[in-house]
């Protein structure tokens, strides 16, 4: 009978395949570490001068530090003289502002179709709700304020041409 073939019978040095790996490893660190201090272009070889230590003025003496600035607060300010207070308003007439009033209407049904309309032709106009004696409810659509009376005129016409009659309201505001 054969005998069994034995395992280390073909390969002479079986660790030697070992020995390469830990060998080829070893090389790789070192240049892995090699390029990383290059990229950095820090040097762990290279000495480095530790700074002198700062001179005291006579050994053996506490060091006084720097005073503070001292700061006056009315000779930083710009200007001897003190600041007046800006002059106050003068009451003059309050400012008139103008409203169309588009309508007003005891049903607020009718009120909202009427402020529909003026959105549709992009006039923003405001439903204002109020009690008339003797009369009820009544919902005005009102279009404004207007300071000016160019830009009145100007609404009024764009109203005309829809066949939208409007009424000038003058508003005087109380103080």
């Amino acid at each position: 009978m054969a005998k069994p073939a034995s395992r280390t019978s073909g390969r002479p040095g079986g660790s030697s395949v070992m020995a390469g790996v830990l060998i080829g490893l070893a090389i790789a660190a070192a240049l892995a570490v090699g390029v990383a201090l290059w990229v950095t272009g820090s040097n762990p070889f290279k000495t480095t001068a530790a700074p002198p230590p700062p001179a005291a003025a006579t050994p053996g003496a506490p060091a006084t530090p720097e005073p503070a600035p001292s700061f006056d607060f009315y000779k930083v300010l710009p200007g001897d003289a003190p600041a007046e207070l800006p002059a106050a308003p003068t009451a003059d007439a309050p400012a008139v502002r103008y409203y169309l009033q588009a309508g007003a209407f005891q049903n607020p049904a009718d009120a909202d179709n009427l402020k529909a309309q003026l959105a549709l032709l992009g006039i923003e106009a405001a439903i204002q709700t109020t009690e008339v004696a003797d009369k009820g409810t009544f919902h005005r659509v009102r279009i404004g304020p207007f300071d000016a009376m160019g830009d009145v005129e100007r609404t009024r016409k764009l109203l005309a041409q829809n066949n939208l009659p409007a009424t000038l309201v003058r508003e005087t505001p109380t103080p």
